[in-house]
């Protein structure tokens, strides 16, 4: 089975840790050995939050710098903050405006490590459909729609059907299953 780096960031607040949950349970439905760690600034006054996901037969539960396939980020500067975990040919999907681009800097560091970098508005997605605290949900669907390994749309369906509150089960979903869709859409259109 082989191994995998997943580094997601953000803000206090933006439900890094309830991402982080869905991932590692997601990955353990497939039979993934999961270590995580999550590293915490002011998250309770929007500092930075860093939580790393490592899948497979792995040591350390610290994504080495160089070495993250994935890079999910509910914020476009934390995204940009955390680029030294990037892999070369890793992906990253950040929540940022539609058609956004990073920087000319950013993007030659992308284009030079042949780093996919992907956006969607998810923090104004949620709040269209009256969420606004779910933007993780969104982004994490909109992941999906366009990768299949380590974890699959339906191993995440099935983990936030399992830990969602009965209150906000279906609520959960319909943002996620949001997410997944603008992804197929663009998807389809690359």
């Amino acid at each position: 089975m082989e191994n995998w780096n997943f580094i997601l960031a953000g803000l206090g607040g933006q439900g890094i840790l309830f991402m982080t949950k869905l991932i590692s349970q997601s990955a353990m439905r497939r039979q993934y050995c999961v270590m995580g760690a999550e590293t915490h600034g002011m998250a309770q006054r929007g500092g930075a939050v860093v939580s790393h996901i490592r899948l497979g037969e792995v040591e350390s539960s610290l994504v080495r710098p160089g070495s993250a396939h994935f890079i999910l980020s509910l914020d476009e500067n934390e995204a940009y903050r955390n680029l030294p975990y990037i892999a070369p040919k890793g992906r990253i999907y950040a929540s940022a405006p539609e058609g956004h681009s990073p920087n000319k800097e950013v993007k030659a560091y992308l284009d030079k490590m042949d780093v996919t970098f992907r956006a969607l508005p998810a923090a104004g997605v949620a709040l269209d459909l009256e969420a606004p605290i779910a933007s993780n949900l969104v982004l994490l669907g909109f992941f999906s729609a366009f990768e299949d390994r380590p974890v699959n749309q339906q191993d995440i369906m099935e983990t936030i059907e399992e830990v969602s509150p009965d209150r906000f089960r279906s609520l959960n979903l319909r943002v996620f299953e949001k997410g997944l869709s603008l992804g197929r859409r663009k998807k389809d259109n690359i």
